[in-house]
């Protein structure tokens, strides 16, 4: 049967349990949802008295060899000894199909949550990222995407001029403010950079703290890009605390990796990227009974209104000179 038969309104309990089971694994306890729309993710405790967690893909986002190819990554970090949570093989594969789902299980990581002031911890997040870039230069990905302007800027504008519901008094507004956020960024990401392998969305939500140090978790986003994208959504406050925050990052950055000082320019096009990137992904995914019910306050004219408004500002933000590093960082 076709793929694009199946959506999440029929991803019951009895089948994920049927799925899990087919692994040999048997839960002993109910499926505790976790915080994620884009796919759906449950932990459970199983007869053996551990710990997982279970994924189930969003159908049609990924094929199958991307979905294996960010496996394969978390494997090989893992390998190397960066806090990564990979996942499990049963019989030398660690995806699996069930009923049109592709699917996969993880051991529990545990933690407590990244605290983004605490600059003890951000020295360890740039240590640890250092390291998975290190890794993530051996090679390139074959099969999943490269960060580009095109999908997260250009296709997500005709989403939005397809999809999105905007008032008619601040439709104009919205797609002027649009545009020329495009136009400011295009030349700033056609500049000429290293690429490598990135965790890809690296937000402080995606870091658990434990007794020894982070762990990163979720690489559904992984793809090739610049290094500056899995460091700059750790810098937040104004420009005095995140300068502060950028060197201390790269001082345990630089022990593994060398971040080139010409990346610091894109921090606010690569913002702005995200932000447009963001309207689109909620527009295209409010079919999904998940999303009306987490961000009820999506499409109303006082949100599009905040919108135009933030547009405005991240325009601002990119007429200002960018973050430099200490002397002796970057190249």
């Amino acid at each position: 049967m076709s793929r694009g038969q199946f959506d999440f309104q029929s991803l019951g309990p009895d089948l994920m349990l049927d799925a899990i089971e087919a692994l040999g694994v048997y839960p002993d306890s109910g499926l505790l949802a976790l915080n994620s729309y884009e796919n759906r993710v449950y932990q459970f405790r199983a007869d053996d008295g551990q710990r997982y967690v279970t994924k189930f893909y969003r159908p049609q986002r990924w094929s199958a060899a991307q979905i294996c190819e960010e496996h394969q990554y978390a494997l090989e970090l893992a390998d190397a000894e960066v806090p990564v949570a990979a996942p499990m093989a049963f019989g030398g594969d660690t995806l699996f199909e069930h009923q049109g789902y592709y699917y996969a299980l993880w051991r529990s990581v545990g933690g407590r949550q990244f605290e983004v002031d605490n600059l003890d911890q951000l020295e360890q997040v740039g240590r640890f990222l250092g390291r998975l870039h290190q890794q993530g230069q051996k090679r390139d990905f074959a099969h999943r995407p490269t960060l580009s302007i095109t999908e997260f800027g250009h296709d997500a504008k005709t989403v939005l001029q397809q999809q999105a519901q905007i008032g008619g008094y601040l439709e104009t507004a919205f797609y002027t403010v649009l545009d020329q956020l495009l136009q400011r960024i295009a030349e700033p990401l056609a500049q000429k950079q290293p690429f490598l392998r990135l965790h890809g969305d690296m937000h402080p939500g995606n870091i658990l703290y434990l007794d020894d140090g982070p762990s990163f978790v979720d690489l559904d986003d992984a793809r090739m890009g610049p290094a500056i994208q899995d460091l700059w959504m750790m810098l937040n406050g104004d420009r005095s605390q995140r300068l502060v925050q950028l060197d201390v990052l790269l001082e345990g950055y630089d022990t593994f990796a060398t971040l080139p000082s010409s990346q610091l320019a894109l921090i606010e096009p690569l913002r702005a990227l995200r932000m447009i990137n963001y309207l689109a992904w909620l527009t295209k995914r409010w079919q999904d009974p998940a999303f009306p019910r987490n961000f009820p306050w999506f499409g109303t004219d006082k949100f599009w209104e905040e919108q135009v408004l933030a547009m405005k500002e991240q325009l601002a933000a990119l007429d200002e000179m960018p973050l430099s590093l200490s002397p002796g960082q970057g190249y």
